[in-house]
C-alpha cells in the first residue's frame, strides 16, 4: 500500500501594488523626428502638408488631430492630440512615414531595379507608337519573358524607365507607392518560379529553389 506524504502548505505570497502601472502608448515611428535639407520647403494647412523640393511638389493629407511642429529649422516633428486613441496612434506612424517618403521623393527620388532571369529573357524601352495621345514622349517596355508573344507595358508619364542591359530594367519615380505598384505590375507577367529560378525579380528579391522529386 502506497501512502503519499502530506503536502507542506506554506504561506501564500502575493505581490500587491498600490499604484497602477501607467504605460502611455506612443508610436516609436511617429515620434522620431524627420530631418530635411535646406532645399525643401514645407507649407502646412488644416488638411495637408505641402512639400516642395528640387524634383517637384507633392502633398500629404493630415487628419484633424495631427500636429506638425518645427523644433529646429531643419527638423520636422509629428504629434497627435491623444496617443491613447488607437486610430490616432496608428495614423501617427503612418503619417510620419508618408512625410519622410515625400521629402526623399522630392529631393532624391526612388529607384527600383528589375532583373529578367531566364534563357532568352530581355527587355527594351521604346517609343509607344500605339498610344492614342499625340505626345511622342510616351514610352513602353517591350519584354520577352518566355511567352509566345512579346509583353508590351506602357510606362506612365510620372515614371521613368531605362534598360542599361537587356536583362535589367531600372524604374525611377518621386512617388514610392506608385513606383512599387508599377514594379509589381511588371513582375506579374512572369513571377519567379521555385524550380528553375526563372522570372522577373524586383530589387534584391530572392526565392528558395525546390528540388524536383524523382520517381
Amino acid at each position: 500500500m502506497l501512502v503519499r506524504p502530506p503536502l507542506s502548505v506554506g504561506p501564500l505570497k502575493r505581490s500587491f501594488s498600490s499604484s497602477a502601472s501607467l504605460n502611455k502608448h506612443v508610436s516609436h515611428i511617429g515620434r522620431t523626428p524627420i530631418k530635411y535639407p535646406p532645399s525643401v520647403t514645407l507649407a502646412t494647412s488644416t488638411t495637408d502638408l505641402t512639400i516642395t523640393g528640387p524634383l517637384g511638389t507633392t502633398s500629404v493629407p493630415l487628419r484633424p488631430y495631427m500636429k506638425i511642429m518645427n523644433p529646429k529649422p531643419d527638423i520636422l516633428a509629428v504629434t497627435v492630440d491623444d496617443a491613447e486613441i488607437k486610430e490616432q496612434r496608428q495614423m501617427w506612424g503612418t503619417t510620419r512615414t508618408l512625410i519622410a517618403n515625400a521629402i526623399q521623393g522630392m529631393t532624391e527620388g526612388f529607384v527600383v531595379p528589375l532583373y529578367l532571369v531566364g534563357v532568352g529573357f530581355r527587355a527594351a524601352v521604346e517609343a509607344d507608337t500605339r498610344a492614342a495621345a499625340p505626345d511622342k514622349r510616351l514610352q513602353r517596355i517591350n519584354m520577352k519573358v518566355g511567352h509566345s508573344h512579346n509583353i508590351i507595358v506602357p510606362i506612365p508619364p510620372h515614371i521613368k524607365a531605362e534598360t542599361p542591359i537587356p536583362t535589367k530594367i531600372v524604374l525611377s519615380c518621386t512617388d514610392k507607392h506608385q513606383l512599387g505598384l508599377f514594379a509589381a505590375k511588371i513582375r506579374e507577367y512572369r513571377k519567379p518560379e521555385p524550380y528553375k529560378g526563372k522570372g522577373i525579380f524586383v530589387g534584391d528579391e530572392m526565392i528558395r529553389i525546390k528540388s524536383v522529386k524523382k520517381k
